[in-house]
């Protein structure tokens, strides 16, 4: 008998086609890809028709409308595409996309915050309000000084 002819000691036959399939979750139908694609276009060609026909004029407003269709296409790539669930692998690679999410967006935020800060405190010249009132440029007068301090 070849070794890949094994049989178990009952007579079960089948220990060769499980593959590591233990958890026995869904693979995805026809049905669920087709819904999947259809978002995914439908998430696409929404933003597109948004920036092409200038419906939003305000760039910032419009920033985060491109932002919130992007996360809602991650989060339908992720069920219809990547099968992630709560019932696949007991709820592990969910629980650790969850993780992941949440440090990226401590560490963006944090970063945003730090970054917004130092601009804030680093340059001083560059806003009206912290500019030292006690220094006054005045044109030089016969060999005054061209700085007159009170």
């Amino acid at each position: 008998m070849s070794a890949h002819h094994t049989h178990s000691a009952y007579g079960d036959d089948h220990a060769h086609g499980h593959h590591g399939h233990e958890d026995h979750g869904s693979h995805g139908s026809l049905k669920d890809y087709t819904l999947g694609f259809i978002l995914s276009v439908i998430l696409t060609a929404i933003p597109f028709w948004l920036v092409m026909a200038k419906v939003i004029p305000d760039s910032k407003t419009m920033g985060i409308v491109l932002l919130v269709f992007a996360a809602i296409q991650i989060v339908v790539h992720m069920i219809y595409f990547l099968h992630m669930n709560f019932k696949s692998e007991g709820g592990w690679s969910m629980l650790a996309l969850i993780f992941t999410t949440l440090l990226v967006v401590i560490m963006l935020a944090g970063s945003l915050w730090v970054m917004h800060h130092m601009n804030h405190n680093m340059m001083p010249g560059m806003n009206h309000e912290t500019k030292p009132e006690s220094i006054n440029l005045a044109p030089a007068k016969d060999g005054q000084n061209s700085r007159n301090l009170p």
